[in-house]
């Protein structure tokens, strides 16, 4: 890091916080990278976020910013440590949370079943009001707002969830009973929130509306204490306070990103699929597929047009959030996967990971089960010795763990290891198929953008299961979320009710709307508005504050149960959105309907563009062959490597198999390609 400036202000800092690892990049004002990386502290997030930036040498007033993408939601949902929370629903709609879409957990499994609600049935309150479609038909009185209030206090919750019927159309009745629960708690329990669905998720459908803003009220308090902390942390070192990588794949400031809890549920691995879309821009590259392997998971993501896949819907632990979320699928399938044999006698690879403590048995951290780093080793593709964030590597270690799965196997340790391997491999093919194959995407057809500590060792693996011929090995494979979440400008979302046939849309009023919900994320957008109706092209019209509005409609044809976002932009009409949506749905799924297209809700965002990138490096001289103890990160170079080979990279380890050419990048990286 000594060639950073020392210029204030001047060097964009990016943080990623994971199971394992915590990295940073650090972009300084000539475009360049640079990058740390330490150990996770389990206990302590903040901690592993300090001892990063202290091994970076960023002294505080360098930074313009700080960054920060965090798993705080995850965790909160997959370990059920979240606020308790009472909902208030209309009277007659209380078991909605219950009764889910009536779909089973899974089709032929009918044991399994699907996770519990955050909130249980007893702490559901039937609301006595009633709207429908035409207008109010039971009217919320003061006496119904007493006794729900009354029935709150009693239950003496962290938060209240408000979800009445229709609020996405009217929300009066919220706002109304909301004022009320907060003037009476504001005394009796004065650190309750009360969160209104209407301003959470302003759509139809009163179940993921629900689930959406029970989630938003289960995660808010966790999320504010962990920020407030971070942030305090931060500023008694003097650092700025962080920015948070939004599950759009913006950033917030961490005094709004308290405030929208739920938005963060994909925080972390949003930054890495923004990172991989800049090198696809930089590489010229419309179409790939992602994949980030950790300590800890896999998350794959889809690249269309150079732009992360931005998509509402989806569950997080189980959990419903219906908020615009850059496409993430994550499994259970990383370098600390922990490999074990089942009742039936199958070799299996994870959920459960070795993390970072106590690590994989290689790492000598007192870790000794079997784990899919300790088969890398084992195979020679992680070679003995010290790596970044001060691993140190043992092959005995990683043969002894290893040997556990091969004695009951009655196999040699290096096939034990190349099945641990492959089992991986089989679930994360999986993930990537439904990513692309479920959206109308050949992967035949699509690069793999391999990163994460173990992206390039699985990357031959997972393309050859794919049919894929292409392979990106970015620079900064290792920290590649960190610089995503360093390039990521600032970005406020909102989502808008617009229930309306698009053939009853006009010009005017769809403009009027468009630029009544920029202002409402706080941009004139009169004058400050990106006029591509390309909805992936880059704002060319940025205001003096640099920031831009784009709009998305949600639409679908009349009867259908799912819809596809539409870019807009004001001066189009309903018509406009009909050829759009057609045409998208005809790339997604192969046809069309003789149907009305109608309109459901329009989605606006407001922000900056991009910290600039420079990804091309000084070359460094490397005539020899790459051997497993070489450290090459393929800057500038401009031989061919074939495989079978294992390079050492700045931050992770490069496995080209048999059958595979790797080719050095001129922005650093390399690029594989199937004989």
């Amino acid at each position: 890091m000594s060639l950073l400036p020392s210029s204030v202000g001047a060097v964009a800092s990016g943080i990623d916080v994971g199971g394992t690892f915590t990295d940073l990049a650090a972009i300084a004002p000539d475009g360049t990278l640079h990058t740390a990386k330490v150990l996770s502290v389990p206990t302590d997030r903040a901690a592993g976020v300090l001892a990063v930036l202290q091994q970076s040498a960023l002294a505080p007033d360098m930074l313009a910013y700080i960054a920060h993408g965090t798993t705080v939601v995850t965790n909160l949902l997959l370990e059920r440590r979240g606020a308790r929370v009472v909902a208030c629903a209309t009277a007659g709609f209380t078991d909605v949370l219950e009764l889910r879409r009536q779909e089973r957990a899974a089709l032929y499994d009918l044991a399994r079943q699907h996770p519990a609600p955050l909130v249980s049935s007893a702490d559901v309150i039937p609301v006595r009001e009633r709207v429908v479609p035409e207008g109010t038909l039971v009217e919320l009185d003061d006496v119904a707002i007493a006794d729900v209030v009354a029935a709150v206090l009693q239950r003496a919750p962290d938060t209240v969830a408000i979800t009445l019927l229709h609020a996405y159309a009217d929300g009066t009745h919220e706002r109304r009973l909301a004022d009320a629960l907060r003037e009476r708690l504001s005394t009796a329990l004065p650190s309750c929130d009360v969160i209104c669905s209407h301003e959470v998720l302003p759509e139809i459908r009163e179940y993921e509306r629900m689930a959406t803003t029970v989630a938003e009220a289960y995660a808010r308090p966790a999320v504010r204490r962990y920020l407030a902390t971070l942030g305090d942390r931060l500023a008694s070192h003097g650092y700025p306070v962080p920015r948070v990588m939004t599950s759009a794949g913006g950033t917030l400031q961490a005094v709004d990103a308290a405030e929208h809890a739920a938005s963060l549920a994909l925080s972390g691995p949003a930054g890495g699929v923004t990172g991989a879309a800049a090198v696809c821009r930089a590489l010229g590259i419309t179409r790939a597929l992602t994949i980030d392997i950790g300590g800890t998971s896999a998350d794959v993501g889809l690249i269309d047009d150079g732009e992360p896949l931005v998509e509402r819907g989806g569950s997080v632990a189980g959990v419903p959030i219906a908020l615009p979320r850059v496409l993430v699928e994550a499994v259970a399938a990383g370098g600390g996967s922990i490999g074990w044999i089942d009742a039936g006698g199958a070799l299996r690879a994870g959920p459960e990971s070795a993390g970072a403590s106590p690590g994989p048995a290689a790492y000598g951290l007192g870790g000794v089960r079997p784990t899919v780093t300790d088969a890398h080793v084992v195979l020679g593709h992680i070679a003995e010795g010290t790596w970044s964030g001060g691993v140190t590597i043992s092959a005995a270690r990683a043969r002894e763990a290893i040997g556990h799965l091969a004695t009951p196997l009655g196999v040699t340790v290096e096939r034990a290891a190349e099945a641990l391997i492959a089992t991986a491999d089989a679930t994360m093919a999986r993930a990537l198929r439904r990513v692309s194959v479920e959206r109308g995407i050949d992967p035949r057809d699509a690069a793999l953008i391999a990163f994460g500590g173990g992206g390039p060792l699985h990357a031959c693996g997972l393309a050859k299961r794919l049919g894929m011929r292409r392979i990106v090995i970015p620079p900064h494979a290792g920290v590649l979320s960190a610089v995503g979440l360093a390039l990521a400008p600032e970005r406020r979302e909102g989502v808008a009710s617009l229930v309306v046939r698009a053939d009853a849309l006009d010009a005017d009023t769809l403009a009027s709307r468009l630029l009544a919900e920029a202002r409402t994320l706080g941009v004139d957008a009169d004058t400050d508005t990106d006029t591509d109706t390309d909805a992936h092209a880059d704002a060319d019209a940025a205001s003096s504050s640099g920031r831009s509005a784009r709009w998305w409609v949600r639409a679908r044809f009349e009867g259908q149960g799912y819809e596809l976002d539409v870019p807009v932009t004001p001066g189009d009409a309903g018509a406009d959105i009909a050829e759009r949506f057609i045409e998208r749905h005809r790339q997604r799924t192969g046809f069309a309907l003789d149907r009305a297209v109608e309109c459901i809700s329009l989605r606006s965002a407001v922000g900056g563009a991009p910290w600039p990138v420079q990804f091309a490096r000084a070359a460094r001289v490397a005539d020899a062959a790459p051997l497993a103890d070489d450290v090459d990160d393929g800057r500038a170079l401009t031989r061919t490597v074939q495989g079978p080979s294992v390079m050492r990279l700045a931050d992770a380890t490069l496995f080209v198999a048999a059958g595979w050419t790797a080719q050095a990048l001129p922005i650093g990286g390399w690029l594989l390609e199937a004989l």
